[in-house]
Parts: C-alpha cells; sequence; structure tokens
C-alpha cells in the first residue's frame, strides 16, 4: 500500500474517530492503521504542523477545527455517528493558549536503563516517539538529568558545557558508578523530522520558562495531587530503544562461553 499523504492521513483518522483527537494519537492512529510506514523521526510534531498549517494558510477553507489545545477535529463531523474510544466529541473551544513548554522542553525520556546503553565518550541514547518511527540520538542534547537507584532518585544533574551522553558516561565512571541503574533527562535542543538535533534558540521569556519549569517539576517529582502530566508533555516523551550493539555484544559472550567449554 503507498503512504496516503500526511494531510489525507489525519482527515481519514480524524473522520473514523467521529470527533476529537490529540495530535498525538492522530499519529499513533495513523501508524496503527497503516496509512503511512515512513512516519520520519517527529510523527506527532509533523501531524500539528500540518494541522496548524492548514488552518493558519488556509482559514475558513481548512478542513480542521481547533477544539482544544492540541486538540483537533474535521469542521463536518459534529454529525457523525458514536465517535470511537480516545476522540473528545463535546470539547469545548479552544483560548488561544498555545504550547509554550514544548518550545523550552523539546523532548525528554523517563526511567530509561543504564543497561540499555554501550557506555563510551560518546554513547548512543537512543530512543522514538512511537512505534514506528525513526530513531534519535540524544547523546548530543543539552538539558537537566536525574540518576536513579531503582525508583529513588540519587542524583540530579545538568548538561550545559558537555553534552548528555557525556555527562552520563562520566557518572559510570566516578563516585556515583555503583548507585544508579536509571535515567531520566529533559532536553532543550529542538529534534527536526529526520532526527537531528538542532540549534537552541537564543533566549526564552518567562511565559515559556515558567511552565516548562512546572511540567519538569510533575514529570519528575510525580506529585499525587497533581492530577494533570506537566502541561501535557507527553507530547514530547521519547521511549528508549536499546541501543544494538548491546545485544551483539550478549550474543558474542554467549558464543565465547559455549567456544571455552569446547
Amino acid at each position: 500500500m503507498t503512504d496516503l499523504t500526511w494531510r489525507k492521513a489525519i482527515e481519514r483518522v480524524l473522520s473514523d474517530a467521529g470527533g476529537a483527537m490529540h495530535y498525538t494519537d492522530i499519529a499513533e492512529q495513523i501508524v496503527a492503521d497503516g496509512l503511512r510506514k515512513n512516519v520520519g523521526a517527529t510523527p506527532p510534531a509533523t501531524v500539528n504542523a500540518n494541522i496548524s498549517g492548514s488552518i493558519s494558510k488556509e482559514g475558513d477553507n481548512s478542513p480542521f477545527r481547533k477544539v482544544d489545545r492540541g486538540v483537533y477535529m474535521l469542521k463536518d463531523s459534529g454529525s457523525a455517528a458514536a465517535p470511537k474510544a480516545g476522540a473528545k466529541p463535546n470539547v469545548k473551544e479552544a483560548d488561544e493558549e498555545s504550547e509554550e513548554q514544548y518550545d523550552v522542553v523539546s523532548s525528554f525520556g523517563m526511567f530509561w536503563r543504564r543497561d540499555f546503553v554501550v557506555w563510551s565518550g560518546t554513547p548512543k541514547i537512543l530512543g522514538i516517539q512511537q512505534i514506528g518511527s525513526e530513531p534519535v540520538d540524544f547523546c548530543g542534547q543539552f538539558g537537566i538529568y536525574l540518576l536513579y537507584d531503582g525508583r529513588e532518585v540519587v542524583y540530579v544533574g545538568r548538561s550545559v558545557d558537555r553534552p548528555l551522553g557525556r555527562r552520563l558516561y562520566e557518572h559510570t565512571l566516578d563516585r556515583l558508578s555503583t548507585r544508579w541503574d536509571r535515567f531520566s533527562w529533559f532536553g532543550v535542543l529542538p529534534v527536526s523530522d529526520k532526527g537531528a538535533l538542532q540549534d537552541q534558540p537564543e533566549a526564552y521569556g518567562a511565559g515559556k520558562i515558567i511552565p516548562a519549569l512546572e511540567a519538569i517539576l510533575i514529570e519528575a517529582l510525580e506529585p499525587r495531587q497533581n492530577r494533570k502530566r506537566g502541561d501535557d508533555l507527553s507530547a514530547v516523551e521519547y521511549l528508549q530503544k536499546e541501543d544494538p550493539e548491546v545485544e551483539k555484544r550478549k550474543a558474542q559472550a554467549v558464543l565465547a562461553k559455549l567456544a571455552n567449554k569446547f
């Protein structure tokens, strides 16, 4: 099956849903339905860019309507049949508040495994936004990170003068080397749809920084009384992907053991 254009795929998903959906859910459904096989490294961002671009450029002629922050529907779906699970048919009209925290926190990962990485001065810190998307190497990312022993935070650090991969590698050699098995991180360098890390904007205003700080704290601390995630940072969360070299080395170790027996 030939890939549909992003626009056609988005329209198909929203039409089938019969209601409004967040752009992250639209991206996942496009892959699940097999509407596109080539989705790049940042499918949610691509979906959001296509919809918001259509609304901005086409105005009243756009088939899409924004009904909440990051949530869209087709203009002619109001009379559709009962919506599918995941659709939001009765959401309020959107205000004009943008998702400022995404301008500061471009990507993040939670509770990634230390043993999924082959550690060196430039390790591969691999992540994917969703199943089917291209992996991104976050070794060169900058931001803040947390080290865990189980679920207990044992260290909070920042990567400013040295990138994330280098900073984490250093913690495999220093006094913390035996005290952590997982890590979380929050990055500030934008990720392109090709999976490349891009230059950071020069400055942010308080209107962008404050929501981002709140979002980071909510994600990292998981306070019980906060019912929402950090301003829905899920749109820029990445899932860890094991470095293929890890599995290769495990296989080589097994073969070496077998060889020693003969």
